[in-house]
Formats: C-alpha cells, sequence, structure tokens
C-alpha cells in the first residue's frame, strides 16, 4: 500500500463510505461492532493516520494548548513551564510554545497564531500583562489562565505565591542574622501591584524592627544576570556597602553575587546575598543561593489544570490561586550575631 494512504483508500478497502470511517476515528456516531472491526484492521494494516485538522473539524478538539512565555531561557520560565507541560501531556493535550522575548507586539502575534491554530486553552506567561493581552484572548473565547507580576490587576485566571509575605519574612530573616544595612534590589522598574507588595513587604519588616528605611539602598533592575551585576555595581561604585542584599530574583542575585566578588568583597563573610524564587541555578551556585522558594513547577502545573477545567466545563472556586512559599536556607547568609 502507497505511504500516503488517505481515508478513502480505507473506505475502498472496507468496503464503507467515508462517513463511516470517520465515525470509527472520530466515535462520533454508532457503527456496528463488525463494521467498526473491520475498518479499524485495514488501518492498522495500511498504517493510515487521521489528518488531525480534519479531525478537529469533526471532534472540536484539536488537543493542542498554547502556552506564551517571555523569555524560554529564564530559569523561573523554564521550571514553570515543565509543570505546564507535564499536566497537558497527562490530560492527552499537545503543546504549543511561543516566545516572545518579552516584547508586546509578539505577545499579540502569539495570541492570534495560536488562534489560527485552534488551541482549546493558553497559558500565559509575561513580565508585563496588560488590557490588550486580555481582551485579545477574551474575544478569541479560548480560554486562558496566566502568570504574570501584573495580572492581580485583572479579573483573570491567575497563579501567584503571597509577595508581600515572602518579602516581609526573607527581609525579617535577614534581620533575625543581625543584619541591619539590608539593600533590596527589586528586578522590575514598573509600577506594580507585584512590586507595590514587594516593597511594602521589606519596609514593614524594617518598620517593625525599628530600622530606619534607606532609599539608596533600593535599586531596579531586570530578571537577568546583568541586571543583577549592575544594580550591585551601582551601590559598591558609591561606596555603599550594605550588611545583606535581599535581589528579587535568583539570576539576578547570582549577578549581584559576582559584582561583590569583583569588588573584591566575600559572600557571605562580608556580603550576604538572598534570591527569590528557588531556581535550579540556586541550588547549584557557588555559594550556594539562600532564597524564597516559589513552587514554580506547581505554579505551571496548576495553571494548565485550571485551563483544562475551564475547557471541561467543571467550577472552579477561585480565580486566583495562592501557593504557599518558603524561605530555603543556603550558604549565602550568614549569622552576624
Amino acid at each position: 500500500m502507497k505511504n500516503n494512504v488517505t481515508i478513502k483508500d480505507v473506505a475502498k478497502l472496507a468496503g464503507v463510505s467515508i462517513s463511516t470511517v470517520s465515525r470509527v476515528i472520530n466515535d462520533s456516531k454508532p457503527v456496528t461492532d463488525e463494521v467498526k472491526q473491520r475498518v479499524l484492521d485495514v488501518i492498522k494494516e495500511t498504517g493510515y493516520v487521521p489528518n488531525p485538522l480534519a479531525r478537529s473539524l469533526v471532534t472540536k478538539k484539536s488537543n493542542l494548548l498554547g502556552v506564551i512565555v517571555p523569555e524560554m531561557s529564564d530559569s523561573f520560565v523554564s521550571e514553570v513551564v515543565n509543570g505546564i507541560e507535564c499536566v497537558a501531556k497527562m490530560y492527552g493535550y499537545d503543546i504549543l510554545l511561543a516566545n516572545t522575548y518579552s516584547e508586546k507586539d509578539q505577545e499579540l502575534k502569539s495570541i492570534e497564531l495560536l488562534k489560527a491554530k485552534q488551541v482549546e486553552g493558553i497559558v500565559m506567561i509575561s513580565w508585563t500583562l496588560d488590557e490588550d493581552h486580555i481582551e485579545l484572548i477574551n474575544n478569541s473565547s479560548i480560554p486562558a489562565a496566566y502568570i504574570s507580576k501584573t495580572a492581580q490587576k485583572f479579573d483573570v485566571y491567575t497563579v501567584c505565591t503571597n509577595n508581600e509575605d515572602a518579602t516581609y519574612n526573607m527581609t525579617k530573616y535577614l534581620i533575625d542574622k543581625g543584619h541591619k544595612d539590608i539593600a533590596l534590589i527589586m528586578t522590575s522598574e514598573a509600577d506594580t501591584i507585584l512590586e507595590s507588595e514587594r516593597r511594602s513587604g521589606y519596609e514593614r519588616a524594617l518598620t517593625e524592627n525599628d530600622i530606619n528605611l534607606n532609599q539608596d539602598l533600593i535599586k531596579y533592575g531586570n530578571t537577568d544576570y546583568n541586571s543583577g551585576y549592575k544594580a550591585m555595581m551601582d551601590l559598591l561604585d558609591k561606596n555603599i556597602k550594605p550588611d545583606a542584599v535581599f535581589v528579587t530574583g535568583d539570576e539576578a542575585a547570582i549577578g549581584a553575587i559576582n559584582a561583590i566578588f569583583d569588588k573584591g568583597y566575600k559572600v557571605p563573610e562580608d556580603i550576604s546575598v538572598a534570591g527569590y524564587n528557588n531556581s535550579k541555578l540556586s541550588k547549584i551556585y557557588r555559594p550556594k543561593l539562600t532564597t524564597v522558594g516559589q513552587p514554580l513547577y506547581d505554579m505551571g502545573a496548576v495553571a494548565m489544570r485550571m485551563v483544562i477545567k475551564i475547557i471541561n466545563g467543571d467550577a472552579l472556586e477561585e480565580k486566583k490561586f495562592v501557593l504557599p512559599y518558603e524561605i530555603v536556607e543556603r550558604e549565602s547568609v550568614i549569622d552576624r550575631k
């Protein structure tokens, strides 16, 4: 039999109509057991593979889910995507991944592309989610869940942790270890709810422990290594040497550690460093990084489960799913007491 077997070939060999073959493949309408077995035998003998697009038109299911990410090489993103992909496979879905490099135009194009590919749902990871993204997805009637610093501003399905509490507790942890001059390097310059919550947690911990807020100790950057390195260098170049530095992203925290080393200081002997996320990098870098542990895999898994539940018409009690965090103690923080 020729390699490119068609549904017409299967129908002819089985002695049935094309529509009957379609019913057997898609299990859309009943046929007799004898006819069904005959068709299945022909499919097995010929190696016929149904056209997925044609099948989706019949079943109204593509078994495709879209995932939009800002930067696949980012350690936060890659670990979240692992959770997304695992749950998708568990439920029999394939993933279409769109890497946007944090460019809004590319994010919007990716939404349109996934719509054209007839995905049944979308998980979107975006550093800066706004009304344009949400409106485009809503107008497409595609179920979606979001993991984003700015998602909490909107009435959407989202997965997060309690950023205010986490930042408060890490700052307090550093204070309890005897640190008073604690720098905060924020991994975003945007005025978002997330940044506001993290700064609020930092300031609350200082206030409760009678430590004056020093604006010179607060720097802004981005999530990547170079941003953390530059922010730390800016502090040290101004002869500002804090007891500890809390960086709200692990990659940026590692950049800060290298800036400290390049200035001739040691971590944690001279300056303690704490990060945020508990990504794989935090476990393998030296010194191993003390960090706020977010369940990155679980964030992706929960977001995907939310989307699949919406697709299946299952009820969701909450639109905002808050996952627990932990303070992960490692080598980059010293006890100064």
